[in-house]
């Protein structure tokens, strides 16, 4: 198993090909997709085919950046998958972002994840700014952005009219923190 980051309760992992239908049960939950696509599964095929090529070409292009399988460490258990990665929007850039299970809700793991990748980010891979959006009615995100350390920017639309509210943290604020 090929560890990215150790957190006092998680391990962040590369994804394998056996990782599939742990994205699959992810997304098959409507409450987790709800601010993503209103709450639609994600087809198997479509993970196979597009978004796991996704995942494994990050790891090939990136040096330490990509999307990250979350495990927790007591019971070795899959809960979801946390990234950091070049924001395609602006190159100077990187962005931060979650998904969990909904039985992990509310016990403060994307904010343990959010926090050790912020510091990893800033301490280890030496990246400017680091920013995370969300979909402005999804609160419990924005309060895991607010209690890692990230400051509303802006509200702005997508190119597929989808509004998200965007939060970011400076290299230099983060320091002096």
């Amino acid at each position: 198993m090929d560890i990215y980051l150790e957190t006092d309760r998680l391990l962040l992992r590369e994804f394998t090909e056996a990782d599939i239908d742990n994205l699959v049960d992810l997304d098959s939950d409507p409450l987790v997709t709800k601010y993503i696509n209103g709450g639609k599964p994600t087809a198997r095929e479509y993970i196979a085919e597009k978004v796991m090529p996704r995942i494994f070409s990050y790891y090939e292009k990136y040096d330490r950046q990509g999307i990250w399988a979350a495990i927790m460490k007591k019971s070795n258990q899959f809960i979801g998958w946390f990234h950091l990665r070049p924001n395609h929007a602006n190159h100077d850039e990187t962005e931060l972002g979650y998904r969990l299970k909904r039985k992990y809700w509310g016990k403060g793991l994307a904010t343990e994840g959010s926090r050790a990748l912020i510091k990893k980010g800033f301490e280890e891979l030496n990246v400017p700014v680091i920013v995370a959006i969300a979909d402005p009615e999804n609160g419990a995100s924005r309060r895991v952005m607010e209690k890692s350390g990230l400051s509303y920017v802006e509200h702005y639309t997508e190119a597929d009219d989808f509004v998200v509210v965007k939060y970011s943290l400076a290299q230099d604020i983060y320091f002096k923190g």
